[in-house]
Protein backbone atom coordinates (compact mmCIF):
# COMPACT_ATOMS: atom_id res chain seq x y z
CA UNK A 1 0.00 0.00 0.00
CA UNK A 2 2.93 2.33 0.59
CA UNK A 3 3.38 4.92 3.29
CA UNK A 4 0.85 7.49 4.42
CA UNK A 5 3.02 10.26 3.00
CA UNK A 6 3.10 8.56 -0.39
CA UNK A 7 -0.71 8.36 -0.40
CA UNK A 8 -1.06 12.00 0.70
CA UNK A 9 1.38 13.08 -2.00
CA UNK A 10 -0.59 11.20 -4.65
CA UNK A 11 -3.83 12.81 -3.47
CA UNK A 12 -2.26 16.28 -3.65
CA UNK A 13 -0.89 15.73 -7.17
CA UNK A 14 -4.30 14.62 -8.44
CA UNK A 15 -6.15 17.38 -6.59
CA UNK A 16 -3.82 20.22 -7.60
CA UNK A 17 -3.87 19.10 -11.23
CA UNK A 18 -7.67 19.32 -11.20
CA UNK A 19 -7.63 22.51 -9.13
CA UNK A 20 -4.67 24.69 -10.22
CA UNK A 21 -5.93 27.57 -8.05
CA UNK A 22 -4.58 25.61 -5.05
CA UNK A 23 -1.05 25.80 -6.42
CA UNK A 24 -1.46 29.51 -7.15
CA UNK A 25 -2.65 30.16 -3.60
CA UNK A 26 0.28 28.14 -2.24
CA UNK A 27 2.67 30.25 -4.27
CA UNK A 28 1.14 33.52 -3.11
CA UNK A 29 1.21 32.51 0.56
CA UNK A 30 4.73 31.11 0.38
CA UNK A 31 5.90 34.36 -1.24
CA UNK A 32 4.76 36.08 1.96
CA UNK A 33 6.95 33.69 3.97
CA UNK A 34 4.11 31.41 5.01
CA UNK A 35 4.43 27.67 5.61
CA UNK A 36 1.28 25.79 4.53
CA UNK A 37 -0.12 23.27 7.01
CA UNK A 38 -2.92 21.00 5.81
CA UNK A 39 -5.85 20.80 8.26
CA UNK A 40 -7.91 18.12 6.51
CA UNK A 41 -8.66 16.37 3.25
CA UNK A 42 -12.27 15.68 2.28
CA UNK A 43 -13.70 12.85 0.17
CA UNK A 44 -17.13 12.05 -1.24
CA UNK A 45 -18.59 8.59 -1.79
CA UNK A 46 -21.79 6.53 -1.93
CA UNK A 47 -23.50 4.78 0.97
CA UNK A 48 -23.28 1.51 -0.96
CA UNK A 49 -21.65 -1.82 -0.02
CA UNK A 50 -17.93 -1.83 -0.72
CA UNK A 51 -17.67 1.91 -1.24
CA UNK A 52 -19.27 3.50 1.82
CA UNK A 53 -17.49 5.59 4.45
CA UNK A 54 -16.02 2.61 6.28
CA UNK A 55 -14.79 1.03 3.04
CA UNK A 56 -13.18 4.25 1.83
CA UNK A 57 -11.60 4.95 5.22
CA UNK A 58 -10.21 1.42 5.63
CA UNK A 59 -6.85 2.26 4.04
CA UNK A 60 -6.45 5.27 6.32
CA UNK A 61 -7.43 3.24 9.37
CA UNK A 62 -4.75 0.72 8.38
CA UNK A 63 -2.29 3.63 8.42
CA UNK A 64 -3.23 4.65 11.97
CA UNK A 65 -6.33 6.83 11.62
CA UNK A 66 -9.22 6.48 14.09
CA UNK A 67 -12.79 7.87 13.96
CA UNK A 68 -13.10 11.32 15.48
CA UNK A 69 -16.73 12.39 14.97
CA UNK A 70 -19.99 11.74 13.11
CA UNK A 71 -22.10 14.27 11.19
CA UNK A 72 -25.53 14.34 9.53
CA UNK A 73 -26.77 16.58 6.69
CA UNK A 74 -30.45 15.67 6.26
CA UNK A 75 -31.26 18.20 3.52
CA UNK A 76 -28.41 16.94 1.36
CA UNK A 77 -29.09 13.29 2.29
CA UNK A 78 -25.52 12.90 3.54
CA UNK A 79 -23.71 11.53 6.55
CA UNK A 80 -20.02 11.89 7.33
CA UNK A 81 -17.24 10.78 9.65
CA UNK A 82 -13.93 12.45 10.29
CA UNK A 83 -10.80 10.51 11.14
CA UNK A 84 -7.73 11.71 13.00
CA UNK A 85 -4.17 10.41 13.18
CA UNK A 86 -2.12 10.01 16.40
CA UNK A 87 0.45 12.31 14.82
CA UNK A 88 -1.28 15.74 14.88
CA UNK A 89 0.89 16.90 11.98
CA UNK A 90 -1.00 14.54 9.67
CA UNK A 91 -4.21 15.98 8.19
CA UNK A 92 -7.61 14.86 9.34
CA UNK A 93 -9.60 12.81 6.83
CA UNK A 94 -13.26 13.80 6.32
CA UNK A 95 -15.38 11.26 4.42
CA UNK A 96 -19.00 11.95 3.48
CA UNK A 97 -21.47 9.70 1.69
CA UNK A 98 -24.79 10.20 -0.08
CA UNK A 99 -27.64 7.83 0.78
CA UNK A 100 -29.10 6.43 -2.42
CA UNK A 101 -32.21 5.15 -0.65
CA UNK A 102 -33.17 8.75 0.18
CA UNK A 103 -33.04 9.90 -3.45
CA UNK A 104 -35.79 9.68 -6.06
CA UNK A 105 -36.15 6.44 -7.97
CA UNK A 106 -34.78 8.12 -11.09
CA UNK A 107 -31.64 9.47 -9.43
CA UNK A 108 -31.08 6.20 -7.61
CA UNK A 109 -31.34 4.26 -10.88
CA UNK A 110 -28.83 6.56 -12.60
CA UNK A 111 -26.32 6.25 -9.77
CA UNK A 112 -26.68 2.47 -9.61
CA UNK A 113 -26.03 2.45 -13.34
CA UNK A 114 -22.68 4.09 -12.64
CA UNK A 115 -21.86 1.96 -9.60
CA UNK A 116 -22.54 -1.22 -11.56
CA UNK A 117 -19.78 -0.24 -14.00
CA UNK A 118 -17.11 -0.31 -11.28
CA UNK A 119 -14.74 -3.26 -11.87
CA UNK A 120 -14.37 -5.49 -8.78
CA UNK A 121 -10.58 -5.06 -8.87
CA UNK A 122 -10.97 -1.27 -8.57
CA UNK A 123 -12.32 -1.48 -5.02
CA UNK A 124 -9.73 -4.07 -4.03
CA UNK A 125 -6.97 -1.49 -4.47
CA UNK A 126 -5.88 0.07 -1.17
CA UNK A 127 -5.67 3.48 -2.84
CA UNK A 128 -9.05 3.50 -4.59
CA UNK A 129 -10.02 6.68 -2.72
CA UNK A 130 -7.62 8.32 -5.19
CA UNK A 131 -8.70 6.17 -8.12
CA UNK A 132 -10.74 8.70 -10.08
CA UNK A 133 -13.88 7.88 -12.07
CA UNK A 134 -14.31 4.18 -12.97
CA UNK A 135 -17.44 4.61 -15.13
CA UNK A 136 -18.72 6.39 -18.23
CA UNK A 137 -21.71 8.72 -18.42
CA UNK A 138 -23.24 11.34 -20.66
CA UNK A 139 -23.74 14.99 -19.84
CA UNK A 140 -27.53 14.55 -19.80
CA UNK A 141 -27.17 12.17 -16.85
CA UNK A 142 -24.93 14.65 -15.04
CA UNK A 143 -27.48 17.43 -15.52
CA UNK A 144 -30.37 15.21 -14.40
CA UNK A 145 -28.49 14.29 -11.21
CA UNK A 146 -27.55 17.93 -10.63
CA UNK A 147 -31.21 18.95 -10.55
CA UNK A 148 -31.70 16.70 -7.52
CA UNK A 149 -28.29 16.59 -5.84
CA UNK A 150 -25.24 18.66 -6.71
CA UNK A 151 -23.21 16.22 -4.58
CA UNK A 152 -24.38 13.21 -6.64
CA UNK A 153 -23.66 15.08 -9.89
CA UNK A 154 -20.12 15.93 -8.75
CA UNK A 155 -19.54 12.28 -7.82
CA UNK A 156 -20.83 11.15 -11.21
CA UNK A 157 -18.40 13.45 -13.04
CA UNK A 158 -15.25 13.10 -10.93
CA UNK A 159 -15.52 9.81 -9.05
CA UNK A 160 -13.26 8.96 -6.14
CA UNK A 161 -10.62 11.56 -5.31
CA UNK A 162 -9.92 14.36 -2.85
CA UNK A 163 -12.75 16.88 -3.12
CA UNK A 164 -10.75 19.53 -1.28
CA UNK A 165 -7.67 20.18 0.82
CA UNK A 166 -7.71 22.73 3.65
CA UNK A 167 -5.22 25.34 4.82
CA UNK A 168 -4.85 25.38 8.62
CA UNK A 169 -5.20 29.15 9.05
CA UNK A 170 -3.84 29.13 12.62
CA UNK A 171 -0.39 28.41 11.16
CA UNK A 172 -0.42 31.54 8.98
CA UNK A 173 1.68 34.32 10.51
CA UNK A 174 0.66 37.23 8.25
CA UNK A 175 -3.11 36.78 8.53
CA UNK A 176 -4.48 37.13 12.08
CA UNK A 177 -7.99 36.04 11.06
CA UNK A 178 -10.02 34.59 8.19
CA UNK A 179 -11.52 37.98 7.33
CA UNK A 180 -8.16 39.36 6.30
CA UNK A 181 -7.18 36.15 4.54
CA UNK A 182 -10.43 36.26 2.56
CA UNK A 183 -9.86 39.92 1.66
CA UNK A 184 -6.40 39.07 0.39
CA UNK A 185 -7.65 36.13 -1.71
CA UNK A 186 -10.41 38.25 -3.28
CA UNK A 187 -7.91 40.99 -4.08
CA UNK A 188 -5.88 38.34 -5.93
CA UNK A 189 -8.93 37.45 -8.04
CA UNK A 190 -10.23 34.35 -6.27
CA UNK A 191 -13.99 33.96 -5.84
CA UNK A 192 -15.21 32.73 -2.45
CA UNK A 193 -18.20 30.64 -1.45
CA UNK A 194 -20.66 33.15 0.03
CA UNK A 195 -23.42 30.65 0.90
CA UNK A 196 -24.26 31.28 4.54
CA UNK A 197 -21.67 34.08 4.55
CA UNK A 198 -18.06 33.98 3.46
CA UNK A 199 -17.06 32.77 6.92
CA UNK A 200 -19.00 29.79 8.22
CA UNK A 201 -18.94 29.15 11.95
CA UNK A 202 -17.70 31.37 14.77
CA UNK A 203 -15.22 31.40 17.66
CA UNK A 204 -17.97 30.33 20.09
CA UNK A 205 -18.31 27.01 18.26
CA UNK A 206 -14.50 26.85 18.08
CA UNK A 207 -14.26 26.69 14.27
CA UNK A 208 -14.41 29.15 11.38
CA UNK A 209 -14.23 28.02 7.74
CA UNK A 210 -14.17 29.67 4.35
CA UNK A 211 -13.45 28.39 0.86
CA UNK A 212 -12.97 29.33 -2.75
CA UNK A 213 -15.60 28.45 -5.29
CA UNK A 214 -14.61 25.28 -7.12
CA UNK A 215 -12.28 25.72 -10.05
CA UNK A 216 -13.79 25.01 -13.48
CA UNK A 217 -12.37 21.70 -14.67
CA UNK A 218 -12.71 19.68 -17.84
CA UNK A 219 -14.70 16.45 -17.37
CA UNK A 220 -15.07 13.86 -20.14
CA UNK A 221 -18.57 12.69 -21.04
CA UNK A 222 -19.73 10.32 -23.77
CA UNK A 223 -21.01 13.31 -25.70
CA UNK A 224 -17.93 15.48 -25.27
CA UNK A 225 -15.77 17.27 -22.74
CA UNK A 226 -17.47 19.92 -20.59
CA UNK A 227 -16.16 22.45 -18.09
CA UNK A 228 -17.90 22.10 -14.73
CA UNK A 229 -17.03 22.94 -11.09
CA UNK A 230 -14.30 20.58 -9.90
CA UNK A 231 -12.39 21.01 -6.63
CA UNK A 232 -12.01 23.94 -4.25
CA UNK A 233 -9.65 25.08 -1.51
CA UNK A 234 -10.79 25.53 2.07
CA UNK A 235 -9.38 27.52 4.97
CA UNK A 236 -10.05 26.57 8.60
CA UNK A 237 -9.31 28.48 11.78
CA UNK A 238 -9.67 26.55 15.02
CA UNK A 239 -10.17 27.90 18.54
CA UNK A 240 -9.39 26.60 22.00
CA UNK A 241 -12.20 24.93 23.94
CA UNK A 242 -12.80 25.67 27.66
CA UNK A 243 -10.33 22.91 28.56
CA UNK A 244 -7.63 24.77 26.63
CA UNK A 245 -7.36 22.20 23.84
CA UNK A 246 -7.77 23.25 20.23
CA UNK A 247 -11.06 22.00 18.76
CA UNK A 248 -10.37 19.23 16.26
CA UNK A 249 -13.88 18.39 15.03
CA UNK A 250 -16.32 19.90 12.57
CA UNK A 251 -19.70 21.65 12.65
CA UNK A 252 -22.63 20.19 10.69
CA UNK A 253 -24.19 23.54 9.82
CA UNK A 254 -20.94 25.07 8.58
CA UNK A 255 -19.91 21.98 6.62
CA UNK A 256 -23.34 21.92 4.97
CA UNK A 257 -22.59 25.30 3.38
CA UNK A 258 -19.00 24.38 2.52
CA UNK A 259 -20.37 21.53 0.38
CA UNK A 260 -21.94 24.18 -1.86
CA UNK A 261 -18.52 25.32 -3.07
CA UNK A 262 -18.98 22.94 -6.02
CA UNK A 263 -22.53 24.07 -6.84
CA UNK A 264 -22.92 25.61 -10.33
CA UNK A 265 -25.83 27.71 -8.99
CA UNK A 266 -23.39 29.51 -6.66
CA UNK A 267 -21.39 30.93 -9.54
Amino acid sequence: MGTLQELLDRLWRDYSALNPQAGRIHGLLEARGETIVNDHIAFRTFAHPGMDIQAMAASYVALGYVPGGNYVFPEKKLTAVHYRHPNPLNPKIFVSQIHLDQLSAGARSMLLGLINQVPPEFLSRPDWSAGGRPWNLDFTTYEALERESEYAAWMSAFGFRANHFTVFANALRTFPDLTRLNQYLKAQGFRLNASGGEIKGAPDIFLEQSSTLANEAEAPFRDGVRKIPGCYYEFARRYAMPNGELFQGFNDKSADKIFESTDRKSR
